[in-house]
C-alpha cells in the first residue's frame, strides 16, 4: 500500500469493488427471498386455501364471505385513498398560501434617520447608560502647507494674456518646445 493517505493502487480499488458489488448482490437475493417468504406468510394468514365442497348451499356461503371480505377491502381502500386525497389537497392549498404571502409582501422602503452619536449610543444602549462622545475631539488636527507649484497653478493671471502669448507660430512653439 502506498505511504499517502487516499493513495490506492488501481487493482486494489478493482478488488474493493468487486467484493462490494459481490456483498451488494448477495444482500439483494436475501431482501428479495424475505419478501417471497413475507407474501407467502401474509397469503397463508390471509387467504386460508379453498376448500370446494361439491354442495350449492356450501358454495353460497363462501362466496358471501368472500363478498363482505371484498366489501371490507374495498371500504379501507376508499377510506384511504379519501386521506390522501385530502392530505394532497392541503399541501396544494398550504403551497397557494405560501406563494401569495411571497408575493404580497413588498419591503418597506427604509427612510435616512439623521442621529448623533449620543442619540444613538443612548438608543442601543438604553437610558440607563449616559454616554457622551465627542468624536470630533478625536480627529487629528492637519496643518495645510501650500505647495509653490499648486499656486502658480491657481494664479494663471489674466486669460487674455495666456492667449496673446500662444497666438501665432511663436506661441504654438513655445507650448511645444517648453518654455526654455
Amino acid at each position: 500500500m502506498a505511504d499517502k493517505k487516499g493513495n490506492v493502487s488501481s487493482s486494489r480499488k478493482h478488488t474493493l469493488k468487486s467484493c462490494m458489488l459481490a456483498l451488494a448482490k448477495d444482500w439483494l437475493e436475501a431482501e428479495a427471498l424475505e419478501k417471497v417468504k413475507e407474501r407467502e406468510r401474509y397469503m397463508e394468514e390471509n387467504c386460508p386455501p379453498l376448500e370446494m365442497s361439491h354442495s350449492k348451499d356450501d358454495l353460497m356461503e363462501l362466496c358471501k364471505t368472500m363478498y363482505d371480505k371484498i366489501n371490507v377491502i374495498d371500504e379501507e381502500r376508499y377510506n384511504l385513498e379519501y386521506k390522501v386525497i385530502m392530505v394532497c389537497n392541503e399541501v396544494l392549498d398550504l403551497n397557494i398560501k405560501i406563494v401569495d404571502l411571497r408575493g404580497k409582501f413588498k419591503k418597506p422602503a427604509l427612510k435616512k434617520v439623521r442621529m448623533s452619536a449620543d442619540a444613538m449610543l443612548q438608543a442601543l444602549l438604553g437610558s440607563k447608560h449616559k454616554v457622551t462622545m465627542d468624536l470630533r475631539s478625536n480627529l487629528k488636527q492637519v496643518k495645510k502647507d501650500e505647495k509653490k507649484e499648486d499656486k502658480e497653478l491657481r494664479d494663471v493671471g489674466d486669460w487674455r494674456k495666456n492667449i496673446d502669448d500662444k497666438a501665432g507660430m511663436d506661441g504654438r512653439k513655445k507650448m511645444f518646445q517648453g518654455d526654455n
